[in-house]
């Protein structure tokens, strides 16, 4: 059984100094969610053995306030292919991925998210700020399972202000 764990970034600000949107921070409220987010993924047992995010100044601030909170020896990656990139962008991150791996996050962007979560799953559902959507599929390789549309089972969105 692999699990994916699709989330998109923290809150962030608008209202500053960041040359480009690439560069904007994460603000008060993302800052907060961040680690409320990663405390309760280990609660309920879904610690990611490997992260794929983008590079942007949001998505590594929202990494750096979760890592702490989780436990394992976690492998992190940052690229540029998820900046603003849907379905397309995360199969190629997620299909190079060893079977050894059991439990993947992609950290990104809408709209992509969403486009991307629901081809997964069939489910439109709507991620706002630091929501992660836990999903579920049967297939024993990485590139498999994102390799056909629908063929993940979505088991829970976790969204901050209901936790």
């Amino acid at each position: 059984m692999l699990r994916l764990i699709v989330m998109r970034h923290a809150k962030s600000a608008w209202n500053t100094d960041a040359p480009t949107d690439h560069a904007r921070p994460l603000n008060g409220r993302g800052r907060r969610d961040a680690p409320r987010v990663a405390m309760y993924l280990t609660d309920i047992g879904w610690v990611p053995e490997w992260v794929i995010s983008s590079d942007s100044q949001r998505t590594r601030e929202t990494w750096a306030r979760m890592a702490p909170h989780l436990d394992g020896d976690i492998s992190v990656q940052f690229t540029g292919v998820l900046y603003h990139g849907g379905m397309g962008a995360m199969q190629q991150v997620l299909e190079r991925l060893s079977p050894d791996v059991t439990t993947a996050m992609v950290l990104g962007h809408n709209p992509g998210l969403e486009y991307a979560l629901a081809w997964l799953c069939g489910i439109d559902e709507r991620m706002t700020t630091a929501n992660a959507a836990l999903l579920l599929s049967d297939a024993t390789t990485w590139s498999r399972a994102v390799s056909a549309a629908g063929g993940w089972d979505l088991e829970d969105v976790l969204r901050p202000k209901a936790l």
